[in-house]
């Protein structure tokens, strides 16, 4: 298994593009075999310099499917809706 974890950072005045994003990316993500664990703005922080707004975690079969599903044409149409309305750091873990 591979898991994929993002740490989300918005404005709350910028949340359409965000919203809209998270409705369209859950199919991509399920086409390509990936799991949500988790996804969550009830988040407490253990440090002071580490806030995000919203957490990820998603589980793939494989590394190959997490790479093709944010490699996809599909994801690459909607990239733009998250990269323009929020601030996000992701991580694999293998």
């Amino acid at each position: 298994m591979v898991y994929f974890v993002a740490t989300i950072y918005f404005d709350k005045d910028k949340g359409y593009e965000y919203s809209e994003y998270i409705e369209k990316v859950v199919p991509i993500v399920e086409k390509y075999n990936g799991k949500y664990i988790i996804r969550s703005e009830k988040i407490t922080p253990l440090g002071i310099d580490w806030k995000p707004n919203r957490a990820i975690i998603i589980e793939f079969d494989t590394k190959e499917h997490l790479e093709e599903c944010f490699a996809s044409e599909e994801y690459r149409k909607i990239a733009s809706l998250r990269e323009n309305s929020v601030n996000s750091n992701a991580i694999i873990l293998e």
